[in-house]
């Protein structure tokens, strides 16, 4: 019955006037039981996690079948290994998943050999659901997984928004063309004429909305007072991760107490590591430097949440040129990172989003063992050292389109509804 009501309430997206009813009460589906009587003792009782012997089993059988599991697996948030390692987690890692097996397997290779990392929570969010890629997650022993499910994934909407509906506007068809034709966004190309494309504004979709329910649904989060840091399946973080991770936080205390975010990797892999092992500094965020490793608080989620609005509708489908869209503009003071110059997460990834051929996760491994080998010495220092201090200012930049329908705008939006 809820797979039904979700899917026909989703069909009213085609209407606009039907829009904001059909959302919120999509996204109240993730929230509450089948038997909620809108009290706050039922809210309650969503959060309540589980234990590994009570495994929700998914279903890959049919559509119907895959999406009640993913609503079931969102509500019942079964932790994996919990009995093994109880107590608070000491550090959250949030990893963003769609499907690049091999690399994620070399993301939880370099995990399992991260010093400490039984006092690790790890949070895996889905987009794409498979046998394998479950499996690879359930299969981590050293630490406690939960799991976690885009519920407006275009795998589940494959004809239909938030997927692409067959009637949607083509990407390159001119605006008087489409209103010619009547396809379904004819009025809402973006700032480059184009219409939207499914596989290209999820990604947004999704780190938006992992964003709200980690910080607001997940129960394990609940009392957490650290920072959430978010990666991606294709990154890979050194040994020394959480030593320096609680090296910064020391840092940012005595030092930076005015730095928003951390940022724990960079984009210049492990050159001239040796050099830069403990050094940090502080500057402005920007996306194109400190999106990786990035380590956010409850106080900035909130500060983000305030500007849900202005991230939703901004025609960027990047969620990080968003941000720093966001950062000294609907955030009037720019956010401050401390920025690790020695990396400690490296980027594997030699595809992506735009680039589907020659993926060779086997020869990132090989460049990362060899990186690794020479930068051992580096690893666990026992201080850091303020490289430098950059002026920290709004950075204006020419936003992305892709980001122009108003159905995006709205679901978008209703991620941060608290019902």
């Amino acid at each position: 019955m809820r797979f039904r009501l979700v899917k026909r309430n989703l069909l009213a997206l085609l209407g606009v006037s039907f829009v904001v009813v059909t959302l919120l009460f999509s996204t109240r589906v993730l929230i509450v039981s089948d038997n909620d009587t809108s009290g706050p003792s039922n809210v309650v009782q969503v959060n309540r996690g589980i234990h590994s012997d009570e495994v929700v089993k998914f279903n890959f059988g049919s559509l119907p079948e895959l999406t009640q599991s993913v609503y079931n697996a969102n509500y019942k948030q079964c932790v994996h290994n919990a009995d093994k390692f109880p107590g608070e987690p000491q550090l959250v890692l949030v990893v963003q998943v769609h499907n690049r097996p091999e690399y994620l397997r070399l993301l939880i290779k370099s995990l399992e050999k991260a010093a400490e990392v039984h006092s690790f929570l790890l949070i895996f969010s889905h987009d794409y659901f498979s046998k394998e890629i479950n499996a690879i997650v359930q299969g981590i022993t050293f630490c406690k997984v939960l799991q976690i499910y885009f519920p407006f994934s275009t795998e589940l909407y494959p004809n239909e928004f938030p997927g692409q509906d067959p009637r949607d506007c083509p990407r390159d068809i001119s605006k008087d063309s489409a209103v010619k034709t009547g396809c379904l966004n004819a009025e809402h190309p973006d700032s480059y004429g184009h219409y939207r494309e499914a596989h290209i504004t999820q990604t947004k979709h999704h780190w938006w909305w992992k964003l709200h329910f980690v910080w607001e649904r997940v129960h394990a989060m609940q009392g957490y007072s650290g920072f959430a840091i978010f990666l991606e399946e294709d990154n890979y973080i050194l040994p020394d991760f959480f030593h320096f991770y609680k090296s910064m936080i020391e840092f940012r205390k005595n030092t930076c107490p005015d730095c928003d975010m951390l940022a724990l990797g960079n984009h210049n892999g492990l050159t001239d590591f040796t050099r830069l092992y403990n050094k940090v500094l502080t500057t402005g965020w920007m996306s194109t430097k400190h999106n990786i490793g990035m380590a956010i608080s409850r106080e900035v989620y909130y500060k983000l949440m305030g500007c849900s609005n202005e991230f939703c509708t901004y025609d960027d489908y990047n969620w990080d040129w968003t941000l720093q869209h966001l950062s000294g503009t609907c955030i009037p003071k720019p956010l401050k990172v401390l920025v690790a110059q020695g990396s400690r997460v490296l980027h594997t990834g030699d595809c992506g989003l735009h680039q589907k051929e020659n993926c060779r996760p086997e020869w990132a491994s090989q460049k990362v063992e060899e990186g690794l080998k020479m930068a051992k010495d580096g690893l666990f220092p026992p201080s850091l050292t303020l490289n430098g201090a950059e002026a920290v200012e709004h950075k204006a930049h020419m936003k992305n389109g892709g980001w122009g329908d108003i159905r995006d705008h709205i679901l978008c939006n209703n991620y941060a509804k608290r019902l």
